[in-house]
C-alpha cells in the first residue's frame, strides 16, 4: 500500500522519516489520547476515575512478585526464562566465545529472531519442550521453540557455527523447516505460520542489502548491528530511541502489505481518520510495536557487550493485546459498542488503531502513578520494569479472570507479524 506520489516533496520525506520514532509514536498517540478525552473517538471512551484502582492492582501485583521491587526489564530474555531454567546461559556455556562482542552478536541473532516471530500464536498451539519434558503456549511457546531453532542451528549457514542467525540461511529458510520447529500439525495449528516464514525470508533478504548497517566479518547478520552502533557511538553510550530508529530504517522493508510514504517505509503505521496534521503524514498513526519489543530485547545482549544503553523512557508502551487488554478489562478503556467485543477484527481497522494508540498513552499515565506508589522514578523503575512486573502481567492475569481460555478482550485476525 503507498501513499507516494510523484509530487513528492524533499519535506514530504523529512515528514515521513519522522514517523519512524518513538517520539512520533507517543506523540501521535496522546493526541488520540486527548481528542477521547474530548469525546470525540468513534470506538472508545476513556473512564479516568479507573486509573487509580487499576494502578493500585498493578502495584500490589509487583509488590507480591517482586517483593523488593528488583523488577528485571520487559524482554524476550524473560520468555527464555520460563520455569526458572537459564536456557540461554545454559547453551551459552557450551561453547568458548572469543570475546564479549561475539557472544554479543550472538545474542542479538537469538533476540532478532525470536521477538519478530513472537506475534500471537493463538489458543491452539502449544510446544513441547524435550529436554524439561513441559509444554508451553503463547509467547513463552514461541520463545522456547525458537531457542531450541537457533540451538540447532536453522537459522545460520555455518555448519560448525550453529550458535548464530545469518542472510543466507533467513533468506532460504523453508515453510517445512520452519513449521517442524513449531512442531506445527493439523492438530497443533500456529496462527500466521507463512507470515512468519516470510517476515524471516525477507529479513534475511534486507540484513544482505543494509550491510552497512548488519554486515560483519563473516557475512550480514543482525549481531552486525553491534558493531554498527559501535562506529556510530565510539563511547559505548547508546539513546534506546537511537536503536528503535535504526531498525525502523534499516528494517522497513521486511513488514507485509504496509503504508509507505514517499518511498519511505512506515511499518507498523496505520491510518485513523481524527489524527489531523497539515503535512502529508495526515491521518498515519505510527505504532511500532514489534520493533519496539525488539529493541526492549536488544538492551541486555548489547550491554552484555559492554554498552551502556540509556534514555530507556524514550521508547513507548507496548501497543499488543495484554497492556491493551488490561485497560479495557479494567475498565479505563470503555468500548463505546459493547458488541464489538463479540466481533473478529482486523489490524487495519480503525477501532484495533485506536484501541494500540490509547494503550500507549494510557500506560505513561499508569506508569507514572505506579512509580509514586512504589516510591520510584523514572531513572529507578523504567517503563520496562513497569511493562514486565507490571501491566504486562496483569493484563495476562485478568484475561485469565475473565475468560478461561486467557484470551485478549478483542479477537484479531492475526497474520503473525503484529500481535
Amino acid at each position: 500500500m503507498s501513499l507516494d506520489s510523484a509530487s513528492a516533496t524533499p519535506e514530504d520525506v523529512a515528514a515521513a522519516r519522522r514517523l519512524l520514532s518513538a517520539e512520533a509514536v507517543r506523540e501521535r498517540a496522546n493526541r488520540l489520547f486527548d481528542l477521547a478525552l474530548m469525546e470525540r473517538l468513534d470506538h472508545f471512551r476513556v473512564d479516568l476515575a479507573r486509573l487509580d484502582p487499576v494502578a493500585d492492582w498493578v502495584q500490589r501485583l509487583i509488590r507480591s512478585e517482586h517483593p523488593t521491587l528488583e523488577v528485571p526489564p520487559h524482554s524476550r530474555w524473560r520468555n527464555f526464562e520460563v520455569g526458572g531454567i537459564d536456557r540461554w546461559g545454559g547453551l551459552a556455556a557450551s561453547r568458548e566465545w572469543a570475546d564479549a562482542l561475539e557472544f554479543g552478536r550472538a545474542s542479538i541473532d537469538l533476540a532478532m529472531i525470536s521477538v519478530l516471530i513472537d506475534a500471537g500464536a493463538g489458543t491452539r498451539w502449544a510446544y513441547a519442550e524435550a529436554v524439561t519434558g513441559e509444554t508451553f503456549t503463547r509467547t513463552e511457546g514461541l520463545a522456547v521453540a525458537s531457542l531450541a531453532m537457533f540451538a540447532s542451528g536453522i537459522f545460520s549457514s555455518e555448519p560448525f557455527d550453529p550458535l548464530r542467525a545469518d542472510a543466507r540461511a533467513l533468506a532460504g529458510l523453508t515453510a517445512e523447516e520452519l513449521a517442524d520447529g513449531f512442531q506445527v500439525s493439523q492438530s497443533n495449528p500456529l496462527v500466521g505460520l507463512e507470515g512468519r516464514l516470510g517476515l524471516l525470508n525477507r529479513l534475511g533478504q534486507q540484513l544482505a542489502h543494509r550491510s552497512d548497517v548488519f554486515g560483519t566479518e563473516d557475512g550480514a547478520r543482525p549481531g552486525g548491528l553491534l558493531d554498527h552502533l559501535l562506529r556510530r557511538f565510539p563511547d559505548g553510550r547508546v539513546p534506546a530511541p537511537a536503536i528503535l530508529a535504526t531498525l525502523l530504517d534499516a528494517l522497513g522493508p521486511i513488514w507485509p502489505g504496509r503504508w509507505s510514504l514517499a518511498g519511505v517505509p512506515l511499518g507498523d503505521t496505520w491510518i485513523h481518520q481524527k489524527l489531523v496534521t497539515e503535512d502529508a503524514t495526515n491521518q498515519l498513526m505510527p505504532i511500532h510495536k514489534l520493533s519496539q519489543w525488539l529493541t526492549y530485547s536488544l538492551i541486555e545482549p548489547l550491554s552484555w557487550a559492554g554498552l551502556e544503553i540509556t534514555n530507556l523512557d524514550g521508547l513507548t508502551g507496548l501497543a499488543e493485546y495484554r497492556n491493551g487488554g488490561l485497560l479495557i478489562d479494567g475498565g479505563i478503556l470503555v468500548l463505546r459498542d459493547p458488541d464489538a467485543a463479540l466481533r473478529s477484527h482486523s489490524v487495519d481497522e480503525e477501532l484495533v488503531v485506536e484501541w494500540r494508540a490509547l494503550t500507549i498513552a494510557v500506560i505513561d499515565r499508569l506508569a507514572a502513578i505506579i512509580r509514586q506508589g512504589l516510591g520510584r522514578n523514572a531513572l529507578n523503575f523504567p517503563l520496562a520494569c513497569v511493562l514486565e512486573g507490571g501491566t504486562w502481567l496483569a493484563g495476562r492475569r485478568l484475561a485469565r479472570e475473565r475468560r478461561p481460555d486467557g484470551s485478549p478482550p478483542l479477537t484479531i485476525v492475526s497474520d503473525g507479524t503484529v500481535f
